[in-house]
């Protein structure tokens, strides 16, 4: 395991109050309002505008709230740009980099490799989980430790923000993300194995993970009816 993920999940391990994804979490979100995220981040005269917390959120310090964080995330699901299935930013570029993470230690030149892959994807996609992983990890290797706290801070409250949206024991209490993809990474840093995605209806994603111990559940429920709904609005000919 990387310096930066045993970093990652000890932060979050901190946030949740008891051993257990399904614990309370310890902020006052809560499930996210989905339409009073959606006229702030498109209202220009919105301290929580998008453009201006993906401004804020691409800085290089630390100054945005748990609040700013949850309508930044759920903001991006409302984004002229935003495709759920939306293709891997540069895939050349990403197979080829792909080996790399079969490897123990890498060297200064590949370092520098994946932090530029991983800026572009996130110039990109800025909630990219697993892109953010890397480019703390490289910042960590390179001897960089302020900017490496400052995007685990980042990191760490979008962590935050998925983990207050519910629980995950059942459809009533599944968490919500804005990518298919941030099921398996969210699950990934928090220490679970995942198996496999199965798509319930009306509109949940069913996560079949390798159980902590015999008492832990062997899968978490996702709410992904807004993924749904705003891929069929730009996509309406495939409904």
């Amino acid at each position: 395991m990387t310096l930066s993920l045993r970093h990652i999940l000890t932060s979050l391990t901190a946030i949740l109050v008891t051993f257990g994804l399904s614990a309370a979490v310890r902020t006052n979100l809560g499930k996210p309002d989905l339409e009073a995220i959606r006229t702030a981040t498109l209202n220009e005269s919105s301290p929580r505008y998008y453009p201006k917390l993906l401004k804020e959120f691409m800085a290089n310090d630390t100054t945005m709230t748990d609040e700013d964080f949850q309508y930044f995330y759920y903001g991006s699901l409302f984004q002229e740009d935003y495709d759920p299935y939306r293709p891997q930013a540069n895939p050349d570029q990403a197979a080829r980099l792909a080996p790399l993470f079969n490897k123990k230690e890498w060297s200064r030149a590949e370092r520098k490799q994946i932090l530029d892959f991983a800026i572009e994807t996130l110039a990109d996609n800025p909630v990219n989980l697993r892109q953010l992983t890397n480019r703390i990890f490289v910042y960590e290797q390179n001897g960089k430790y302020d900017l490496a706290k400052i995007w685990q801070y980042k990191l760490n409250h979008l962590l935050l923000v998925i983990a207050s949206s519910g629980t995950g024991a059942d459809p009533e209490n599944a968490w919500q993300v804005v990518y298919p993809q941030d099921e398996y990474d969210f699950l990934n840093l928090s220490g679970i194995t995942v198996r496999e995605a199965k798509f319930q209806q009306p509109y949940y994603d069913y996560v079949v993970v390798n159980p902590r111990n015999a008492s832990a559940p062997e899968g978490y429920y996702f709410n992904i009816s807004e993924i749904l709904r705003q891929y069929y609005l730009k996509h309406p000919s495939e409904l």
